[in-house]
């Protein structure tokens, strides 16, 4: 069992509710919400799945579909960064 305080409940709830309301990544919300990605992850990760396994299962959805287009939006990321340098040359 995963130690929790009620703040880290609150969290980790506050978190899965913001990721399945905007669909972002891990890295997002870290950033919206100040904090690390490692905090992010543990809390839904983790905590979620003993707190609330519905919302578990909601977020972890989300995450796969993020998997799956990782590859797609990392070649378009490469693909803008080369545009720019060609630019400028």
């Amino acid at each position: 069992e995963v130690y929790m305080n009620k703040a880290m409940i609150a969290r980790a709830e506050t978190l899965a509710d913001y990721i399945i309301h905007t669909k972002s990544t891990i890295r997002e919300t870290a950033k919206v919400y100040h904090i690390s990605k490692s905090t992010v992850h543990k809390d839904v990760k983790e905590r979620l799945l003993e707190i609330n396994p519905e919302k578990y299962c909601q977020v972890e959805e989300i995450f796969k579909k993020h998997l799956e287009i990782r590859h797609i939006k990392g070649g378009e990321s490469t693909k803008r960064k080369y545009s720019k340098l060609k630019e400028k040359v």
